[in-house]
C-alpha cells in the first residue's frame, strides 16, 4: 500500500514555522559568517573622489573582490566634515554589505569639533580594524619667501591678518589651528567643501597655505605653484625625507590622522571577525600594502581588541588637538 503524505493541519505547519526560525537564530554565528557575502559590499568614503579614504577604498576594494568573489562598490558621499556619509551608514542594516572607511574625523576629531552630531562612534558603530597613519603636510603659494613652519610664523608676525588658509576636514583643519595659537600668529581660516577646491584656490593664489592629508595632497605636490614646508609627524616622512617636521619649529607638536573600517552597530559578531581577518590580510598582501605605501600611509593592522584600545585613547589626543587649536565647536 502505498504512503501517502498527509497535508499538515495549519497549526503543525506554523509550528515548524516557528521552529526553522528559532534554529536561524540560534545558529547566526557560523551560518551568517560563512555565508558572507552573498552579494556586493558598498564601502562608503565619506569625502569627495580622489580624496584619501576614497583612494584607500579603491585599494581595499581590488583585493577584497579577488578574496571575496564578489564585487566591491566604493561609494563617495561627502559633505558636512565626512558627518553625511557616516551618518548614511549609521543608519543601514547592520548586515555586513555597508562599510564605512572610518577614520579620525568620523570617530576621533567630529564628537570635539561638533556640538552636536546625528550620530555616537562609540554607540552606533563597531569597528573592523586599522588601515594606517596619514600625516598632513603643509604647503603654501609658490612666491611667498616660506619654506618652514619658522618661515611661516616669520612672516604672519611680520604681515599680521594677511596670510590665509583653507581646511575641509579635521586634519587640515587643525593642524595650522594649533600653529597659530602656540605661535601667537594672526592668520585667517576659510571653510571649503572639499580639499580639491584648496588645491586649486592654493595654486591660484586665492589663499596662501593649507595643510592637507598627505594622500590628498599627492595632485598638489606634483603642481610647480605649491610648495610643501611641513609634515605633521613626529619623524619626517620617509616618502619626503627633505620637507621638515612642524616640531623641529615647535617641539612636541603632532597632529595625525588614520583611516579605519567601521559597520553599523548590530551587524554580527562572527562577521565582524572575519571582516577583521580580511582587513588584515589585504595588509599583509605585498601589492596591496605598496599601493597603500606609495600613498604616504604607515599601514597598521590591528586586531579587534587593539582597534578598540586605540580609538578610545586617540579621541583623548583629538580632544585637547581640538583645545590647543581653540576651535570653538560648531553649533
Amino acid at each position: 500500500m502505498p504512503h501517502i503524505l498527509r497535508k499538515p493541519r495549519r497549526s503543525h505547519a506554523l509550528a515548524a514555522l516557528f521552529a526553522a526560525a528559532a534554529l536561524c537564530h540560534a545558529l547566526p554565528a557560523a551560518a551568517q559568517a560563512d555565508a558572507w557575502p552573498t552579494h556586493a559590499i558598498k564601502l562608503v568614503a565619506p569625502s569627495a573622489p580622489g580624496g584619501a579614504t576614497d583612494s584607500v577604498g579603491r585599494i581595499l576594494g581590488r583585493y577584497f573582490e579577488k578574496e571575496l568573489k564578489q564585487p566591491i562598490v566604493v561609494e563617495a558621499k561627502a559633505g558636512a566634515g565626512a558627518i553625511i556619509g557616516t551618518e548614511y551608514v549609521k543608519n543601514s542594516p547592520g548586515d555586513g554589505y555597508t562599510v564605512l572607511i572610518s577614520g579620525s574625523s568620523t570617530h576621533s576629531a567630529n564628537p570635539f569639533l561638533y556640538a552636536k552630531l546625528p550620530y555616537d562612534p562609540q554607540k552606533d558603530f563597531r569597528d573592523i580594524g586599522m588601515v594606517g597613519f596619514i600625516p598632513a603636510i603643509g604647503m603654501v603659494r609658490a612666491g611667498l619667501p616660506i619654506h618652514s613652519t619658522a618661515e611661516l610664523v616669520s612672516y604672519a608676525k611680520a604681515h599680521p591678518g594677511k596670510l590665509s588658509y583653507g581646511y575641509a576636514t579635521s586634519s587640515s583643519q587643525v593642524p595650522p589651528a594649533i600653529i597659530k595659537s602656540r605661535a601667537d600668529i594672526d592668520v585667517i581660516g576659510a571653510a571649503y567643501k572639499s580639499l580639491a577646491q584648496i588645491i586649486t584656490d592654493l595654486a591660484g593664489g586665492t589663499i596662501d597655505f593649507a595643510f592637507l592629508d598627505i594622500m590628498s595632497a599627492a595632485p598638489a605636490l606634483q603642481n610647480k605653484g605649491i610648495v610643501p614646508i611641513a609634515t605633521t609627524s613626529l619623524q619626517r616622512t620617509p616618502s619626503l625625507p627633505d620637507v621638515p617636521t612642524v616640531a623641529e619649529a615647535l617641539p612636541g607638536f603632532e597632529v595625525r590622522s588614520w583611516i579605519g573600517l567601521a559597520v553599523p552597530t548590530g551587524t554580527p559578531d562572527a562577521v565582524i571577525g572575519r571582516m577583521n581577518r580580511l582587513l588584515n590580510a589585504a595588509l599583509a598582501d605585498p601589492p596591496t600594502r605598496q599601493a597603500l605605501e606609495r600613498l604616504g600611509m604607515t599601514v597598521q593592522p590591528y586586531s579587534l581588541a587593539e582597534m578598540a584600545k586605540f580609538t578610545e585613547a586617540d579621541r583623548a589626543r583629538w580632544r585637547e588637538w581640538v583645545r590647543l587649536a581653540k576651535i570653538e565647536p560648531i553649533q
